[in-house]
């Protein structure tokens, strides 16, 4: 089993990342360039959660989200973002850890193919006759099927959450139909007592291409290849952290086994041994994200770049 360090993977996940002042976003295009890259990443760094973030990739660094709304990065992050939701950029949306994740559009129908969307706007009332949706998550997605996109503010009305005390219901009800992938933020509108509110729209009507693309996916295909770009990303990650990263998806148990034993017989991830090194910050890191199992893998393709180097 090959061994690799805790340094290695940092030194590689900076570059990954575009963590380095060498590399970081300088502008828009560059900032669709990332996103298109990695596939996959988190609009702002969560807390003991492993991805890349379009924040650190702006920033050129690892550093905390300011409170200062004047900061730099801050404004460039946030704004680019405001500036793409109606663009088509790429798709951005509460959803790995229900936290807002940017996907490449090549990558959002493996996403798409997981989630129990299959076409038709009506799908929803399966889900909601299972069990499996909640009531405000069905009043929010009705009020936009009748009405079309809408405003956080008159999407509450509409879906009859507009009361103070129905606000985090409304909120709860919104996540899950984004890490459904059945809503989406579509714009920015002047509206709410800080004349700045989210435009939502059906996931199905912005992207209409979107289902026939999923359709020719299989689902063991499609965690394959989540599960693949997202080690390409980390370049070695313990398997916690991947079933963490991906908790929303609801995978089973064998889906799990099923797609990590597929990637590492087409040798595109692989086993290893991690040892922590002198670094303190790193070996803690290392600490944190280890497994109760103690099973690390890692990208085939940052493996044999290693083997390159070295």
């Amino acid at each position: 089993m090959q061994e690799i360090t805790v340094e290695w993977i940092s030194e590689q996940r900076a570059q990954r990342y575009r963590r380095t002042p060498a590399l970081r976003v300088e502008n828009v295009e560059e900032a669709r360039a990332f996103v298109d890259t990695v596939g996959f990443c988190h609009f702002w760094p969560i807390k003991g959660i492993e991805t890349p973030n379009l924040f650190h990739a702006i920033a050129g660094r690892d550093r905390a989200v300011p409170n200062a709304h004047n900061d730099p990065d801050l404004s460039r992050c946030w704004g680019w973002k405001d500036q793409s939701l109606d663009k088509r950029w790429w798709h951005y949306a509460k959803v790995l850890r229900r936290r807002a994740t940017l996907i490449s559009l090549d990558v959002l129908p493996y996403f798409y193919a997981c989630s129990e969307n299959y076409g038709d706007l009506e799908d929803y009332l399966l889900e909601y006759e299972a069990g499996t949706m909640t009531m405000e998550a069905r009043q929010i997605y009705e009020a936009l099927l009748k009405h079309g996109p809408l405003d956080t503010v008159r999407l509450r009305r509409e879906a009859r959450l507009a009361s103070v005390s129905s606000k985090s219901r409304f909120d709860r009800g919104l996540t899950e139909l984004q890490v459904g992938l059945k809503v989406m933020p579509v714009g920015v509108a002047e509206a709410g007592a800080w004349n700045y509110a989210f435009i939502y729209e059906i996931v199905q009507r912005h992207w209409p291409d979107l289902p026939a693309k999923a359709r020719a996916i299989q689902r063991s295909e499609a965690r394959r290849a989540l599960v693949s770009q997202y080690l390409d990303n980390v370049i070695a990650i313990d398997r916690g952290m991947v079933e963490r990263v991906f908790h929303v998806m609801n995978w089973t148990k064998s889906e799990w086994e099923h797609a990590i034993d597929a990637l590492l017989e087409a040798d595109l991830v692989r086993e290893v041994k991690v040892q922590g090194g002198a670094n303190r910050n790193s070996a803690n890191r290392y600490r944190a994200n280890r497994s109760p199992q103690g099973q690390w893998f890692a990208s085939t393709r940052a493996l044999r770049r290693q083997r390159s180097l070295g």
